[in-house]
């Protein structure tokens, strides 16, 4: 196999975690929304929580695209 080609491959499968950082941003709000939908009076303290969750659920997809363009340019 060439090099060029192990490099699209290797670069493609490492973007596959991007697909699990937009499940979890999805799952963190979805969650938010309903919890705050049942008890609108915690709002303000379970904001923290659902930034908390997304920031590190976006940091996991951009961990997975650093490393594949990593794979693929070098």
């Amino acid at each position: 196999m060439e090099t060029e080609a192990a490099k699209m491959i290797g670069a493609g499968l490492a973007a596959i975690g991007v697909i699990g950082g937009g499940v979890g941003v999805g799952t963190v709000w979805a969650n938010y929304m309903t919890a705050v939908a049942r008890n609108p009076s915690m709002e303000d303290k379970l904001r923290t929580p659902a930034f908390l969750g997304f920031a590190l659920s976006e940091a996991t997809a951009l961990f997975a695209l650093v490393i594949a363009l990593i794979i693929l340019f070098t």
